[in-house]
């Protein structure tokens, strides 16, 4: 690079001048600084050119931002500093917008410019420093770049400048990140510069059935007309801005004016929101977009929400969603010093003083909590796996691991985890790896909907979930407006047309030029989300990934037997359908032919409570043709079955309940047996009963079938001979008749008639254990029990004889019983 005369640079009067010295002296010594500095002390725009005046950076200096705004803002503000516009000096590069020239020596690029420029250019040819601004979001792109330039830094380049740059960031991490095993990189730090801020608290919680909205627009009322100077509220999104927009319609002092301020807005209305307010006051509702970066004119009052709005990503379904928490400390501070940037300030919190400690210090970093597809298909082009790097925080394994499974069913990665052909074209686009395989299979046809599949819903709730509705009003916005009763964003829409023709210019039509219905589109994007619907009124949907989706009551769509689900709120267990397209069966065969295939199941049914052997068209989970499995082998069922069995329970008879019970008791008294106990019997199920069930299809066949020879068989011979041995199967009446013991009774027991008893002089025992010895009348009604036969005989037998002898004349009620010959006859008549 020629050097050239650079413009004279007169750095602004701001709180981080006291800082720079130490900056560039650690820069000159070690190439690397983490620099801490307080929101307003001027770091985003002052650093830069400080850098840029000193001399010790040759190249050009790369500024990162997390947002476009923030991005361009910055710039124009360095560039108006030295008297010039954006795009000389300090120019900027977002995603569809560029001022940079040939004499630029400040670019500043939201981070995954960053991104795309190391991945085409290794050795970042011309940069000589690169600045990581508000690193305390952890942006996964953030991230991914520190560890990228780090590793450029180490093997090519070792001129390369690095400095994170952060307000709340906790900087010894970081800096020992920084160092790469070495002594930690020097930790600069600026005290800053604010006026004192009063933070007012609510004095009792907002009550559980007012709706946030409401409350904060009474809270902001109450603000506009305490305070004076201009205020700024934070919400969580723009749904939130807009209805609390409404509510204080005819509220506000008539000197304040309202502008909303969130990212999908057009940037000369976002512009318009952090200029001054030449007309007076002026309140800004914004998302977390305004918490740190920008400078926002005049603002003096704060009110914060508490809320912010995070994704969550779920890798086992695929899906992110995004959920509404409460703040970190740290963002709640953030939002304070918003008001302490140009005078004493106010902060009101929509919080009681009590309910501060419940917050938690840091939010999540993004690698965290988001899908990390696109990391996973940046670090296959780099050549690096994610502990092969230098990362603040590593993405969990899980995640990744899911990430690259949707990779290679895209085709982005093959069998070993390498990027493919196709791989690399898809990095090179601006978009999700799901919506770049889309455009790059089919074309420019596809770049409408890549871009409003890439936005926000123009539609906005309350639409049904129809794409086609999207892409009418995309076609012919006025016509839309006029035909149809939903309202469409008109900024949204714009921004989607312009995307489109962007990406449209960056590939090129296939070789084979068929052309494709947006429904077709939409299913190589979302593979693994092709719905079938599912048997029964309401309009739920199987996926093809395996999860379940539910669409709306009353949602035209919900009479589609197929449809691609692409925007689904993440929910894990049945997620609910925000967009989707109807989808024709041959449409599904024209694109997945080769991943269609029929499979036989034969499983058991917790519904119908039966084995349910079926032969069926599957792409993925996704049924196509269902048919009865006539041919069935047996022991397909038999296993079926097995499940219905661990679902039924043994159901055991009386005979097998006894028999377990002496196998029991066998063990217990040192018998080497199996455990026979539920558990057991159903840990091994497969061993001994699986033989048996043949023919065993259903819940009501179960009940019927005895499980007592499946038992009986899974003992051998020497093991049945100590179950017979410790726990006899019956007892032997001096008769010679077998009497089943209960086993179930404690101790086991036996029931007969006292006159088959007679001439027993010792008791029964079992293991050295007395029976329990119910002794029957002739009519069968238990008249004694006893565990001991001899002690009855000399005992309570005279009593039983006396009361019995004159109910059954005709049985024998012997004086002396153990010498009396057993019997179940009555004596002769006339004896």
């Amino acid at each position: 690079m020629h050097a050239r005369a650079l413009p004279e640079i007169q750095l602004p009067d701001l709180p981080i001048a006291e800082a720079l010295p130490s900056l560039i002296e650690a820069l000159r010594l070690r190439g690397r600084a983490v620099l801490q500095a307080p929101p307003g002390a001027g770091k985003t725009t002052v650093v830069p050119l400080a850098l840029l005046q000193s001399g010790i950076v040759t190249g050009r200096i790369l500024m990162l931002e997390p947002r476009r705004l923030a991005a361009r803002a910055a710039a124009e503000r360095m560039a108006h500093s030295l008297g010039e516009s954006a795009g000389e000096t300090v120019g900027y590069r977002v995603r569809g917008a560029a001022k940079v020239g040939p004499k630029t020596r400040i670019e500043v690029v939201t981070e995954g410019i960053l991104t795309r420029m190391i991945q085409s250019d290794a050795e970042l040819t011309g940069i000589g420093a690169v600045l990581f601004d508000e690193f305390h979001e952890r942006s996964l792109n953030a991230d991914l770049g520190l560890a990228l330039c780090l590793e450029i830094a180490g093997a090519l380049r070792e001129d390369l400048a690095i400095v994170a740059m952060s307000a709340t960031l906790d900087a010894a991490p970081v800096a020992e990140l920084m160092a790469q095993g070495g002594d930690p990189v020097p930790m600069v730090t600026s005290q800053g510069r604010s006026f004192p801020v009063e933070t007012r608290w609510l004095d009792r919680p907002v009550g559980k059935h007012t709706r946030f909205e409401t409350a904060m627009a009474d809270l902001i009322v109450h603000a506009a007309t305490e305070a004076e100077g201009s205020l700024l509220a934070f919400l969580p999104g723009e749904g939130e801005i807009r209805r609390v927009e409404a509510l204080l319609k005819g509220r506000l002092p008539k000197d304040v004016a309202v502008r909303p301020l969130f990212g999908a807005m057009e940037f000369a209305a976002q512009r318009a929101a952090i200029a001054p307010c030449d007309t007076g006051r002026k309140l800004v509702l914004a998302t977390s977009i305004a918490e740190t970066s920008l400078t926002i004119e005049d603002i003096r009052v704060v009110v914060d929400g508490g809320r912010a709005r995070r994704a969550r990503f779920d890798p086992s379904s695929g899906m992110s969603r995004l959920v509404t928490e409460r703040v970190t400390r740290a963002e709640a501070t953030q939002r304070t010093g918003r008001a302490g940037r140009v005078s004493a300030g106010i902060c009101y919190r929509l919080w009681t003083r009590g309910e501060e400690g419940a917050l938690t210090a840091f939010p999540p970093a993004e690698i965290e909590a988001a899908d990390v597809t696109g990391l996973a298909l940046e670090l296959a082009l780099w050549g690096a796996r994610p502990e092969e790097l230098a990362f603040l925080t590593p993405p969990s394994e899980g995640a990744y691991g899911e990430a690259c499974a949707l990779l290679a069913m895209l085709g982005a990665l093959d069998s070993k985890g390498h990027i493919t052909a196709h791989g690399r074209a898809l990095a090179r686009l601006p978009l999700h790896p799901r919506l770049a395989h889309m455009l790059v299979t089919a074309g420019p046809q596809a770049a409408q909907i890549a871009a409003l599949l890439a936005e926000r819903d123009p539609l906005g709730r309350g639409a049904p979930v129809d794409i086609t509705l999207r892409l009418e009003a995309l076609r012919d916005p006025k016509r839309f407006a006029a035909e149809r009763p939903y309202v469409a964003h008109r900024a949204a829409i714009e921004r989607i047309r312009s995307e489109a023709k962007r990406l449209a210019r960056m590939v090129q039509t296939p070789k084979d030029g068929a052309a494709l219905s947006p429904a077709e589109m939409a299913a190589l994007a979302y593979p693994d989300r092709i719905g079938q619907r599912r048997k029964g009124d309401a309009p739920r949907y199987v996926l093809s990934g395996g999860k379940g989706a539910v669409l709306e009551d009353g949602d035209a769509m919900g009479t589609a037997r197929l449809i691609v689900a692409t925007d689904l709120d993440g929910n894990p267990r049945e997620a609910r359908i925000r967009q989707a397209i109807a989808i024709s069966e041959s449409a599904l065969r024209g694109l997945f032919d080769d991943q269609i295939t029929w499979q036989n199941t034969c499983t058991w049914s917790r519904r119908e409570r039966r084995v349910v052997a079926r032969q069926q068209e599957r792409l993925g989970a996704a049924v196509l043709n269902d048919r009865i499995w006539k041919d069935v082998p047996a022991e397909d069922v038999a296993r079926a079955m097995l499940y219905g069995v661990r679902e039924l329970g043994l159901l055991p008879s009386a005979a097998a309940a006894r028999f377990l019970a002496r196998v029991r008791i066998a063990r217990e008294s040192g018998a080497q047996l199996p455990d026979m106990s539920e558990a057991g019997l159903m840990e091994r199920l497969e061993d001994w009963l699986l033989p048996y069930l043949t023919g065993i299809k259903t819940a009501d066949h179960w009940k019927k079938f005895d499980i007592l020879e499946p038992l009986r068989q899974s003992l051998d011979y020497a093991q049945m001979q100590s179950v017979d041995r410790a726990a006899p199967a019956s007892f032997t009446t001096p008769l010679g008749r077998k009497i089943p013991i209960d086993y179930d009774a404690e101790p086991p027991e036996i029931a007969l008639r006292l006159q088959e008893m007679f001439g027993q002089t010792t008791h029964p025992t079992v293991g050295g254990t007395p029976l329990r010895v119910t002794l029957l009348s002739p009519a069968g009604r238990p008249v004694q029990t006893t565990t001991d036969i001899p002690g009855f005989w000399d005992s309570s037998y005279a009593d039983v004889r006396r009361d019995m002898r004159g109910r059954y004349p005709r049985h024998p009620w012997p004086d002396n019983p153990r010498d009396a010959a057993p019997t179940v006859r009555v004596k002769p008549r006339g004896t």
